[in-house]
């Protein structure tokens, strides 16, 4: 029998992604549910959906994700991302199925100057940060058998995301103001999905405890907003693709409602040591989602 990953949401990059992957492989199926049958703004639709749904793995990805919006609705932010994650918790320990749950770079202030690894400190900046720590520490109690994937600066073919607004920013501009003091690892949600089901393959085949827990999930090498821009132009050159120039801007001269981390980094040592994960460099998942987004 192929080991069942049930994905909460469908519309999500990494849910969508998750969804690609699965025909190329008998040994596994991907079953997405989202709303209305599971809707993490109400509670009492969560554990049907996932009775119903016959998981050996559940695959916690969607999320209240609007950082801004959150600061105006940060109520219905940690309904979603934190009494929706622990009941799910509670139901894949009632059913006894694993959980692998996605969280955030959010978590952390930003303060410090090297990769955050998986015991420094958190230290939630806004709404969102603090909706999603919830959500990791309610999922923690619940008692479920779980891995917490934090990761960060996600794009992909799908949905909306930095990579694809550059892009069509860059149609009607030669000149794009990025914020250029801000850092994190860009990473992809082609490569997070297949990280999120080698971590459930681990998970069964394996009861050792330094295979549970909190791990850091992005790709290698990190780069600022701008570099990130200036590297999609130029992949999108090489593919023949819109480009423009990038003019870094300093963080207080793009004001937001909800502050970001300065330093959005994270470490993946562990994830390497005790998963054997490593991920791709960041430039190569950024020409593959560009050669396909503009050869398509």
């Amino acid at each position: 029998m192929p080991t069942r990953y049930v994905v909460t949401g469908v519309t999500g990059q990494v849910a969508r992604a998750l969804l690609e992957r699965a025909p190329a492989e008998a040994d596994r199926e991907i079953c997405a549910i989202g709303r209305p049958d599971l809707d993490l703004a109400r509670i009492e639709t969560i554990e049907p959906a996932l009775r119903a749904a016959r998981p050996d793995v559940i695959l916690s990805c969607a999320a209240y994700t609007a950082v801004d919006q959150a600061e105006d609705e940060e109520q219905t932010a940690f309904r979603i991302n934190a009494e929706a994650v622990g009941e799910i918790g509670r139901v894949a320990k009632d059913l006894g199925v694993p959980v692998i749950h996605l969280s955030t770079d959010y978590v952390f202030d930003g303060e410090k100057a090297t990769p955050y690894r998986e015991d420094d400190a958190v230290n939630a900046l806004g709404a969102y940060g603090r909706s999603k720590l919830e959500g990791e520490r309610r999922l923690r109690d619940s008692g479920a058998d779980h891995v917490i994937l934090r990761t960060a600066w996600v794009y992909s073919p799908f949905g909306k995301n930095f990579l694809k607004t550059m892009l069509t920013l860059a149609e009607t501009r030669d000149m794009i103001s990025v914020v250029g003091d801000q850092f994190g690892n860009p990473t992809s949600a082609l490569d997070i999905a297949d990280a999120m089901v080698k971590v459930g393959e681990n998970l069964l085949s394996s009861p050792a405890s330094n295979l549970r827990g909190v791990f850091h999930l992005t790709a290698t090498g990190s780069a600022s907003w701008a570099e990130f821009a200036s590297e999609i132009f130029a992949q999108s050159s090489k593919e023949g693709g819109p480009t423009a120039a990038v003019r870094p801007i300093s963080t207080a001269d793009y004001p937001t409602k909800a502050r970001r981390p300065k330093n959005s980094r994270l470490d993946c040592g562990k994830l390497l040591a005790f998963h054997t994960i490593a991920m791709p460099d960041w430039q190569d998942s950024v020409a593959v989602t560009l050669k396909r987004l503009l050869t398509a």
